[in-house]
């Protein structure tokens, strides 16, 4: 069973896709929870589909599962489950047919498991910290709870109507009695000295009764009251469960937004909302029929009405984290109970923007901030019902903040630094209740801007916000320093997330980040118990460098999102790493074994480590000049390795053309346009006529920098062609005995002459441009150049 409570821990982070891909209809998690220890002690792996003489051993297990989940559902109390335990030995019995089959997919499914929690053991851990909802208390009331809250309220009726029926028979009895007493007291006097006892009898008979049938009514009607203050017990643990529930739900929502798994079907939640509305409505029915008025009573399910329908509105579709001022965004909130809401009048909620010092002043039933700090406009939606979804939602479309007043700030704390949220509000009643309700909520915290420059910093205070918050805090407190294990959780997650990716960052790449916001050189450092900054993380600059250790982050991740997702879930990027740690693995490798690496002095720059010959014959790294989205843009990375002769071998040891090879890309012209060919390579430059492309194992290549291919980088020669766009052209062009790399020292031909096609008339020409002449110069025999 080991095996499978490692499972319990990781299924709540798979999706539902995964869930169902992993136990199949054959197969279902029920049977593996159920008969989880059994399963584990079966040998499974000794079969084999083609062994047609296991069939009566498979057939024996699957017998043995029937009968177990059988005997299961009988001992089980709750209706609900045994019989979708019943179900499920039915349609196992139906494969009979097919013992081997089932067999099979039990070892399947449990090899599935072992390869998910050995691919995860370390992942798991460190992106996801316990989650709220994994505690009993917040996980809602199970349908079991529900169903024993239903059977109590239909056993207090059950009284109800055996009280009444003792009601009538008491009051049949003293009518009898009263009767026969109307005979008068000598009447039957007389009749007893006749020797006619029979009237006396009856008497003492009707006042047994009589006493009886008080007696009884009393004993039930005592039970009674007992039961409704257990079921009103019982309704408050499970109101508070659901609540609890709904919380949880908040807080994950919360934390989807740094890569937490999360769950938005809210269907569950409205379901439990329904059913403990309707259970407070029934008891509230028996307490107004029971004989006597029972005040504690009537006050604790009115608290427990007024909580349920003022705890049910939710944000269903929040709002983006980091709003700019005049742009339109949107955001959705749902109301659990919208199919109890009383017909008639449309219900209207309003928003507002409120700052973290209003939200802090808010109570679940607190009044409506009265500063306005911000000018929402269509800040309004109706409350509508959707029949096919059975939700009731209002959709705020279009909205934006036309203008926002800050509070004042302290030190050198920025307007990117200070969050507030939406405030919703609006008033609603419920059919069977007769007062209307005023219910509220705000939404998750949000940072309002005026620029896009602004942006980066801002999605860090978010981040910081989502990573580190508490469920249950006083808006919108977070501590100022966390572990760097916890940071090193948050940015994994983050990455993941952002990325789309499965592959995790390894103990390796998260090394080099704590180096990095620590400014720690030692690879043999342990960080995992140092403490990081709100400072460190997003507002002071790293050291010798302009920018900060988030801004730094978020362009690899940009970069790696936007161009290298494949390359990294194939495992081909090492990612972050050190240049000590770099040159301590590829000290002994071959000359030409690279591998690729983030920049750790551009944001978002990717840049190739690779083992070259030195001078004195040893071996030294070079790291070539690092590509960025830009680069990219213009020929990818696959292609700019292939270009690249030198470099041969993936770290450890892997030829480059039979891991890149699908990453290489071929562009030819259509057929039929009349042009030649041209095509963009990557080189290498050089600055010294001396000086070739190194091979694997040749002469090194010193001073051989990489020229960019950023057009925008007017410093940096042109990977295309030996010049630089900024030089001019003289009007023609000689032979140079001697070649110098990079500079042209003679005139070029008229070029409007040479290419009719271009005009060069107007200005300096772009690289683009100049790429084509160089390469119709190369294309074109017989002319000297």
């Amino acid at each position: 069973m080991a095996q499978w409570a490692q499972m319990k821990q990781l299924i709540p982070y798979l999706p539902t896709q995964a869930l169902n891909e992993l136990y199949p209809n054959s197969f279902p998690m029920d049977v593996r929870c159920y008969l989880a220890n059994w399963i584990e002690e079966q040998r499974w792996e000794d079969f084999d589909l083609e062994k047609v003489e296991q069939e009566p051993q498979a057939l024996s297990l699957l017998d043995q599962i029937t009968s177990y989940l059988l005997s299961l559902a009988q001992q089980n109390p709750n209706v609900v489950e045994r019989m979708r335990l019943q179900h499920i030995s039915r349609s196992m019995s139906m494969m009979r047919s097919q013992p081997l089959k089932l067999v099979l997919t039990v070892r399947d499914v449990l090899r599935k498991e072992r390869d998910l929690l050995s691919r995860t053991s370390a992942q798991i851990p460190p992106h996801f910290p316990p989650s709220p909802a994994q505690d009993p208390i917040s996980v809602g009331p199970s349908t079991r709870d529900v169903d024993l809250l239903v059977l109590k309220v239909l056993e207090i009726q059950n009284c109800r109507q055996q009280i009444h029926q003792l009601q009538e028979e008491l009051n049949w009895e003293r009518q009898n009695y009263e009767s026969i007493q109307g005979f008068g007291t000598g009447t039957l006097q007389q009749a007893s000295t006749n020797g006619m006892d029979t009237g006396i009898s009856e008497v003492t008979k009707l006042q047994n009764n009589i006493k009886q049938h008080e007696y009884n009514g009393q004993v039930i009607a005592k039970k009674r009251v007992q039961l409704l203050q257990d079921a009103v017990s019982s309704l408050e643990s499970c109101q508070s469960r659901l609540i609890s529930r709904i919380k949880a739900w908040r807080w994950e929502q919360h934390q989807a937004t740094i890569g937490h798994p999360f769950d938005d079907n809210l269907s569950p939640m409205q379901t439990w909302c329904e059913q403990l509305l309707g259970v407070n409505g029934k008891l509230r029915q028996e307490v107004m029929l029971a004989g006597e008025p029972i005040p504690e009573l009537q006050d604790r399910l009115g608290l427990l009405l007024q909580t349920l329908i003022q705890s049910s509105l939710v944000v269903d579709k929040q709002p983006p984290q980091v709003i700019k001022t005049q742009s339109k965004f949107s955001t959705t909130v749902r109301y659990l109970l919208g199919e109890k809401v009383a017909p008639g009048k449309p219900v209207l909620l309003k928003a507002q923007i409120i700052t973290e010092a209003q939200a802090r002043n808010l109570g679940q039933l607190g009044s409506v901030p009265s500063e306005n700090v911000g000018e929402l406009i269509n800040n309004t939606a109706i409350l509508e019902h959707n029949t096919s979804s059975k939700s009731t939602c209002a959709t705020f479309r279009n909205m934006s903040i036309k203008k926002i007043k800050r509070a004042d700030r302290k030190g050198s704390e920025s307007v990117t630094e200070e969050k507030f949220a939406l405030y919703f509000t609006t008033e609603i009643s419920i059919t069977g209740c007769d007062i209307p309700y005023r219910i509220q909520m705000i939404s998750v915290p949000v940072v309002v801007i005026v620029h896009g420059s602004q942006d980066n910093n801002a999605l860090a205070t978010i981040i910081w916000d989502c990573a580190f918050s508490e469920p249950d805090r006083i808006p919108f407190v977070v501590p100022e320093r966390v572990p760097w294990k916890q940071m090193c959780m948050t940015l994994n997650s983050k990455f993941m997330s952002e990325v789309g990716t499965q592959r995790c960052l390894d103990n390796y790449n998260q090394h080099f980040l704590a180096q990095k916001i620590f400014d720690k050189p030692d690879i043999a450092g342990d960080y995992s118990n140092m403490l990081v900054s709100w400072a460190q993380f997003s507002k002071e600059v790293l050291p010798g460098r302009p920018f900060t250790f988030w801004q730094w982050f978020d362009g690899v991740i940009e970069l790696t999102k936007k161009h290298l997702k494949s390359y990294w879930s194939d495992g081909l990027i090492f990612g972050f790493i050190g240049k000590q740690h770099l040159h301590l693995i590829l000290k002994d490798r071959p000359n030409g074994t690279f591998l690729l690496r983030f920049s750790d002095s551009e944001i978002g720059g990717i840049t190739i480590a690779y083992v070259a010959p030195s001078e004195n014959g040893g071996q030294k790294i070079q790291n070539i000049q690092p590509s960025t989205k830009r680069d990219l843009e213009i020929r990818s990375l696959g292609d700019r390795i292939r270009d690249i002769d030198f470099i041969t071998h993936v770290y450890p040891d892997l030829p480059k053309n039979d891991v890149f090879r699908k990453y290489y890309t071929d562009n030819p012209l259509p057929s039929g346009t009349g042009y030649l060919a041209v095509s963009i390579q990557t080189r290498v430059g050089v600055r010294e006529s001396h000086c070739e492309s190194p091979q694997r194992s040749d002469t090194p290549q010193d001073n051989c920098p990489f020229f960019a291919m950023d057009q925008g980088n007017t410093s940096a020669t042109s990977p295309f062609f030996p010049v630089s766009p900024q030089q001019t052209f003289p009007s023609s062009i000689q032979p140079v005995p001697v070649p110098m790399p990079g500079i042209y020292t003679d005139p070029l031909p008229d070029p409007n002459r040479l290419f009719s096609g271009l005009d060069m008339s107007q200005g300096s020409s772009t690289e683009m441009e100049l790429e084509h002449i160089l390469n119709t110069f190369v294309e074109r025999p017989g002319e000297d150049v």
